[in-house]
């Protein structure tokens, strides 16, 4: 397909906002994201001191018959755990504020649990791999998490500093819960589009290049430390380059009908065929054949403005979420598709800084309170 649908697409204005976030990282900040370290299993589980977040906190999540103990969270009978996986960032991960919390990714983790054995980060920044394990671990949950690593083109120190804070916390909470680390969201995407040309001509074989370095160094880390665990890379759908793809084990592709002007009715179906052909068949071609994963897909719900409420044919709202959850959750599940469901809870920052529908899509509200959708209760791979 036509690479205009990830140029016109809301994650190149996110990935741009967390560059800016790691630029400003450098500039005194960098003792703050490695000095954490994993702290985090040092301290009360209960510790709300680091609570605030540039977005705001919530304070909603699953009731414990002991409140000392997070693995004795009462499940809630509208959750199935049907979905393959979640896209999930915990709140306040965005340097330089770093306002996340173990309390509230232990909320956040509770209620995923229920949904899914599997969850994506994006990032390491503000120490979310080690909250997110240290979380799992509190909860007792049967939950694995592909972690992730944002580098940016224009410096290594933001590759090397979440490398760091990924290292710290596999030594500390081993490899049990990790599934994956993945190198890179929507590098290629941005680098091109910046500097012009496709994902495997000589730009973005230049892009390409800078990406392959950081996942043979990834490689290098786990080797250190003896672990197998599987490195990836994620990228917009059909901005992906021959050479990372063929230095990892997976890929994770971005899949969005809503961007493409895709109907409702036909959502589902064109994600399934748009994946299959720009992404699942070339892979295979490859002489390692890496397996295809979707990184990101799901439905709007609202928008900021009138301007953005509809893609051309459809409309953000939760009865169309319904319908593509309807319609791709358990088709998907039947067909052995990997796919992380975009997204775990609406993100307020998305909404303050970009507008339009950046921060409606999540199942659930800012709040954790599921929205008005009903979940499927079928049996996910």
């Amino acid at each position: 397909m036509a690479y205009s649908l990830e140029k016109n697409r809301r994650s190149n204005q996110r990935s741009k906002w967390i560059v800016v976030g790691s630029v400003i990282a450098i500039v005194g900040l960098i003792a703050i994201g490695v000095g954490v370290g994993v702290s985090v299993s040092k301290n009360n589980k209960n510790n709300s001191s680091s609570s605030s977040s540039s977005s705001g906190s919530s304070s909603n999540g699953p009731e414990q018959t002991d409140p000392n103990d997070p693995s004795t969270f009462v499940p809630d009978s509208n959750l199935h755990k049907s979905f393959y996986g979640l896209a999930y960032t915990p709140e306040g991960s965005l340097l330089p504020d770093c306002g996340n919390s173990l309390e509230n990714v232990i909320k956040d983790i509770q209620l995923m649990s229920q949904l899914t054995t599997r969850i994506r980060l994006y990032g390491a920044d503000c120490n979310q791999s080690a909250l997110v394990l240290e979380a799992i671990k509190q909860t007792k949950v049967n939950m694995k998490v592909y972690l992730g690593n944002y580098p940016t083109a224009d410096s290594t120190t933001a590759y090397e500093r979440q490398r760091d804070t990924i290292k710290e916390a596999l030594q500390t909470y081993g490899a049990d819960n990790v599934a994956g680390i993945t190198v890179g969201n929507e590098f290629v995407l941005n680098y091109v589009t910046e500097h012009g040309g496709g994902p495997n001509d000589a730009t973005g074989n230049e892009a390409g290049a800078l990406l392959v370095a950081n996942i043979k160094d990834t490689r290098s880390m786990l080797s250190d430390l003896n672990l197998d665990i599987e490195v990836g890379n994620s990228d917009a759908g059909s901005y992906f380059n021959n050479l990372v793809l063929e230095a990892v084990d997976y890929g994770l592709s971005n899949v969005h009908p809503w961007f493409a002007n895709v109907s409702i009715d036909e959502a589902a179906a064109w994600t399934a065929g748009f994946f299959d052909e720009t992404n699942v068949q070339p892979a295979a071609l490859l002489s390692n054949s890496p397996k295809m994963y979707i990184a990101e897909t799901g439905w709007p719900t609202d928008s900021k403005d009138a301007g953005n409420a509809n893609n051309g044919v459809s409309a953000a709202s939760e009865a169309n979420l319904q319908t593509f959850i309807d319609t791709f959750v358990c088709q998907a599940n039947t067909n052995g598709t990997g796919y992380f469901f975009f997204e775990f809870t609406d993100e307020k920052w998305k909404d303050d800084t970009f507008g339009g529908v950046e921060g409606h899509w999540g199942l659930f509200h800012q709040n954790r309170t599921l929205k008005n959708v009903q979940l499927p209760d079928c049996t996910s791979p």
